[in-house]
């Protein structure tokens, strides 16, 4: 006897598997499909969905909304599109052993009309319930706090709000708080002062703490020690402050402790960290599970300081952890007690906004000025146009000649002008290496220029752009071995391997030691490492990198190219992203048209964090 409902699972599963065939959707995503089709009992649309929530995580997302199932022309290529746009949605029936509303533990989670996976759903609803849990205030010596302000942020224009003395003091208040600002705004010294101001409240108390610095990556987290090591000397501080105030920092995963082969860390609810006060930069590049998994490894009486750029790429995985954290609708306010307790503590020349707020909005800071940037550069112009996603402004700007600011129309002889512009720079980095260069100054050397790029294949990609230097290094006679392994490889780790402590992001060189045998050198917070080529986990040689992966970094010198034709990849974020990786000087290769396009995209990761977090 027929049976209608197992009829219409074979279908969708053979529709599925047609599509991993055209690369619509994952092997992984059909197979769950498949796993759950014998649960299924009366509603075989849940296994088009099981797949396709599955696959929204491979995009970045958190979840599915029922929207992008009811009008899947906008989203869907036209295959799936024809095929979701006759069901009913709906009407489809919460089929308790595969879709449940999160009561119970199912598969897949409906919830406010968007469909999760259930782990999903519970990192969503940890993350925004540890956020305001934590997000309340914590008693405070005022009449100390406010003679700290008055030492470490003079008085300077009157006429304007000192967001970072208003970041400081908002911080030292709050178990939890962010501090949000673009390129040059002063995030780390806003951090070096409000942790002199912390650490003074802790000392009158006469209690004991633990300071922790950390960051996603191997370079974010050189980096920022590199910078608050930098920023303590040269701030007006007690000597035996500036010793309390660390000069390392960790990344994340080093934090929490890898546990070989598992998804788990040691560090969780059951075994805190020990620490009183973590300060986590580049936040925007955290994803939804590690956000969740770091919260749950806080002990309850920590405070939480996030550091990062809401208007840069979101993580790699799926979430937007701080776009959603920073997603106030308009402009941020203040409650009217927050607002008058600042302005009070700060002294501001003007009052803060009040309007409209919630206790999670009152542990916001958003940093406005950009030191890095004065009135004449090119860079600051093009980042705010990029960010504004404003056309008209991005023109002007590429095309007003601008010093630290030059834009090449993408032709082949532009292209070609890049390669060899890049094969110099680089010739140079390799000379060090004959004239004596250390390992620890080819780093240091690194960090002087970089290329980057949207995607890994092509000629426009990690990829070409890999080999067409390397090639040209070659035929310089800078590199003799052909392929494989040479003096002044650069490299990035792609892959964690936990015996070894590198980590996805970390940066290395190779280089000879001093018995002439050749190794890969690390800058761990300062100290210097090797490791033998053989013994590397997953990496890919950076000569050029993708944006994505160049978060974290910052460098004197950035080349951009993007590809001559347009691409989803190509958004708003992105091109922001790049654009703020330059310090000094800025080369965009790039078509009109592309550029614009890429400006006009903002991207959108489907989640209902920023939701549970604004209610």
């Amino acid at each position: 006897m027929m049976n209608p409902v197992n009829d219409q699972k074979d279908n969708y599963l053979f529709q599925l598997k047609r599509w991993v065939g055209l690369g619509y959707i994952r092997s992984v995503d059909y197979q769950l499909a498949h796993f759950l089709s014998d649960k299924i009992v009366y509603s075989p649309e849940n296994i088009l969905l099981s797949a396709l929530v599955s696959y929204e995580l491979a995009t970045g997302n958190v979840c599915l909304p029922l929207s992008r199932l009811q009008s899947p022309q906008d989203y869907w290529p036209d295959e799936i599109s024809d095929l979701l746009i006759k069901i009913d949605w709906s009407r489809v029936e919460l089929d308790e052993l595969v879709l449940g509303s999160g009561e119970s533990v199912t598969p897949l989670v409906l919830d406010k009309e968007r469909f999760y996976l259930y782990r999903y759903w519970q990192y969503e609803c940890s993350v925004a319930e540890a956020l305001i849990q934590r997000a309340v205030s914590i008693e405070t010596d005022e009449v100390l706090l406010q003679a700290g302000l008055r030492s470490y942020f003079p008085t300077g224009n009157t006429e304007e709000i000192d967001w970072q003395k208003v970041a400081a003091a908002l911080a030292v208040q709050k178990r939890f708080s962010v501090i949000s600002g673009g390129p040059g705004t002063g995030k780390t010294t806003t951090v070096i002062k409000l942790l002199a101001l912390y650490i003074e409240q802790q000392k009158a108390k006469g209690d004991s703490f633990t300071i922790q610095l950390a960051a996603p990556t191997g370079k974010a987290a050189a980096r920022l020690a590199e910078s608050i090591s930098s920023a303590k000397h040269k701030l007006d501080l007690e000597p035996q402050l500036k010793a309390e105030i660390p000069s390392e920092a960790s990344t994340l995963h080093r934090l929490l402790g890898v546990i070989p082969n598992s998804i788990c860390f040691r560090h969780d609810a059951e075994n805190p960290l020990h620490l009183d006060l973590l300060v986590l930069d580049e936040a925007s590049m955290v994803d939804l599970p590690m956000m969740s998994r770091l919260l749950r490894a806080l002990p309850a009486s920590a405070r939480l300081v996030l550091l990062g750029d809401r208007d840069q790429l979101a993580s790699v995985e799926a979430g937007s952890v701080l776009g959603d954290i920073c997603s106030w609708p308009d402009k941020l306010y203040y409650s009217a007690q927050q607002s008058s307790q600042l302005n009070k503590l700060c002294q501001l020349a003007q009052p803060l906004p009040v309007g409209a707020s919630s206790t999670f909005s009152d542990s916001l800071a958003m940093l406005h000025k950009s030191y890095r940037f004065d009135d004449q550069s090119g860079i600051g112009y093009l980042a705010r146009a990029v960010n504004a996603g404003c056309c008209t402004d991005v023109k002007a700007v590429i095309k007003a000649g601008y010093s630290d600011l030059n834009y090449h129309y993408l032709s082949q002889d532009s292209y070609e002008a890049m390669i060899n512009t890049c094969v110099d720079i680089y010739a140079e980095l390799f000379k060090g290496l004959f004239s004596g260069d250390n390992p620890q100054q080819l780093l240091v050397n690194m960090t002087h220029f970089q290329l980057l790029c949207a995607r890994r294949q092509g000629a426009y990609g990690v990829e070409g752009l890999n080999d067409r230097i390397y090639t040209g290094l070659r035929e310089r006679c800078l590199i003799k071995e052909e392929g494989g392994w040479y003096p002044g490889r650069p490299i990035m780790i792609t892959r964690n391997d936990t015996s070894l402590s590198l980590f996805n992001g970390d940066i290395g060189v190779a280089a000879f030691d001093d018995t002439g045998r050749l190794k890969v050198w690390f800058d761990e917070s300062g100290e210097l490492r090797s490791v033998l080529p053989s013994r590397l986990p997953e990496h890919d040689t950076v000569f050029a990198m993708t944006i994505h992966k160049s978060q974290g970094s910052e460098f004197e010198r950035v080349m951009m190219v993007l590809p001559p034709n347009d691409s989803p990849l190509l958004s708003r974020e992105l091109l922001y992203t790049g654009v703020t990786r330059a310090k000094k000087v800025l080369d965009i290769i790039a078509t009109e048209s592309v550029l614009l396009l890429a400006t006009e995209r903002r991207t959108e990761r489907a989640g209902g964090l920023a939701l549970r977090l604004w209610k």
